[in-house]
C-alpha cells in the first residue's frame, strides 16, 4: 500500500526528534523515536483498519495508532484502498481537535 507522509506530519516528527535530542539531551531516545515512528508507519500501512477511529468531521476516516515505546505520541492517518496518508504525529495531550481541524484541505 502506498504511504504518503504529509508535510505537517514530517514537521511533527522532526520537532519531536529535536525535543529529545536538544531539550531532553537524550540522543538515544531521539534515535529510538525515529526508528519507532518508521516502524509504526509501516504497521499502519500493513494494517490500516487496526487504528482507533477518531471522530473528526474535518478529516473523515481519521484513525490513530500509538508510536511503539512512545505511547502518548500517536500517528494520525486516513486510509483509502490505494494509500495511507499520514496526517500528523502528535502527543495526545495537545489540542487535537483544533490542530487536526486545521489540517483539512478545505479548512481556513
Amino acid at each position: 500500500m502506498n504511504r504518503v507522509i504529509r508535510p505537517a506530519a514530517r514537521a511533527d516528527i522532526i520537532r519531536q526528534f529535536r525535543y529529545y535530542l536538544l531539550d531532553r539531551q537524550a540522543p538515544d531516545a531521539a534515535l529510538r523515536f525515529l526508528d519507532s515512528v518508521e516502524k509504526t508507519i509501516g504497521e499502519v500501512g500493513r494494517h490500516p483498519a487496526a487504528g482507533a477511529p477518531r471522530r473528526m468531521p474535518a478529516l473523515p476516516g481519521l484513525r490513530s495508532w500509538p508510536v511503539a515505546g512512545f505511547d502518548e505520541i500517536r500517528v494520525f492517518y486516513v486510509a483509502t484502498e490505494q494509500s495511507v496518508s499520514i496526517v500528523r504525529v502528535l502527543h495526545g495531550r495537545r489540542d487535537l481537535r483544533h490542530i487536526l481541524g486545521r489540517d483539512h484541505p478545505d479548512a481556513d
